[in-house]
């Protein structure tokens, strides 16, 4: 199979129809072999229905129903699980993104042996309060992440080899970095195409500002879980090692600075009456506690059962 399209969607039963026609007329115009998977992520509203109306118009359309609202990171990973097209594209159900882009990225990734093109949309259409906060969070994700050349890492509208998908893990609100999440697993081919980004037709957004903050939060994890997920010593025991030089550097400090003024008969202070000495016994017991992390940490981390999980390229027996 050409192509398989994993759409996450909540409550959006007025643009499914028109969706799934506009992907149908795409894909038989191009000749390709596909599937849809919609993936209903607890909708309130008649898009189960819909789905299942569709899928007798549409044997292409299947579709997978979540007992409750799971968030977009847990629809996309179970339509990664099932996808089974030669390249896997990702799209929104709320027809901002435009199914006309599909031949086009599908020709790059084919040509270019990508492994993934991410959507770029240059030019939006949200207001300053959506695009602004999106700028700032992007450059803060190529700062952190080491990806330069993506401009759009929440783009919806991404075209990934079956491999890739197959080989990484997406959860809690990872989404919007799967291609981080993809570059850290070893797969380096990843480009950028521009795309068209439409207003919205029907219904409204379903993301806040929050968004920003949590996302931020997750990029950090996914940084600390690249870096030291197999070596939590390395960090723990960095960070215990440089509070527990800090505070026995500045209690030798004190206490040699008071055997000093006593030995000059000059007036001094008792150590405990130093608001210094107390700090430094926070850092010896802080970096004590990041140590006794350490340990924990890689106790964990060797009992895993993917501690010696790697993704493997090719092997020659």
């Amino acid at each position: 199979m050409n192509i398989s399209i994993v759409i996450p969607l909540l409550n959006e039963a007025e643009s499914l129809p028109e969706l799934t026609e506009w992907i149908a007329a795409v894909m038989n115009r191009e000749g390709y072999s596909y599937e849809i998977w919609f993936i209903d992520d607890g909708s309130t509203d008649e898009s189960w229905s819909i789905i299942e109306n569709l899928r007798k118009t549409y044997p292409t359309v299947k579709g997978i129903c979540f007992q409750r609202n799971y968030g977009k990171s847990a629809a996309l990973q179970i339509g990664f699980e099932r996808a089974i097209g030669d390249i896997v594209f990702t799209m929104d159900a709320d027809l901002q993104d435009s199914p006309d882009e599909i031949p086009g990225m599908y020709r790059r990734m084919m040509e270019e042996h990508l492994d993934l093109l991410s959507g770029w949309k240059k030019k939006r259409y949200d207001p300053l309060t959506k695009t602004l906060p999106t700028k700032l969070f992007n450059a803060a994700t190529r700062a952190i992440s080491g990806v330069k050349n993506l401009h759009d890492f929440n783009c919806g509208l991404k075209a990934y080899r079956l491999e890739v998908v197959r080989s990484i893990e997406v959860y809690g609100e990872m989404h919007r970095y799967i291609p981080v999440i993809a570059r850290w697993a070893g797969f380096g081919r990843i480009e950028e195409q521009v795309v068209q980004h439409r207003p919205r037709k029907y219904g409204h957004t379903k993301f806040g500002l929050d968004r920003f903050v949590n996302g931020f939060l997750d990029l950090l994890s996914i940084y600390f879980m690249s870096k030291f997920s197999r070596r939590p010593m390395h960090f723990f025991g960095t960070m215990g090692s440089l509070a527990f030089g800090l505070g026995a550097g500045s209690t030798a400090w004190v206490i040699g600075r008071k055997l000093l003024l006593i030995a000059k008969g000059l007036p001094h202070r008792d150590v405990t009456e130093q608001p210094l000495f107390y700090l430094s016994l926070t850092l010896a017991l802080l970096g004590a506690l990041l140590f006794c992390t350490g340990f924990l940490a890689e106790l964990v981390s060797r009992s895993g059962q993917d501690r010696n999980r790697y993704l493997l390229k090719e092997v020659l027996d």
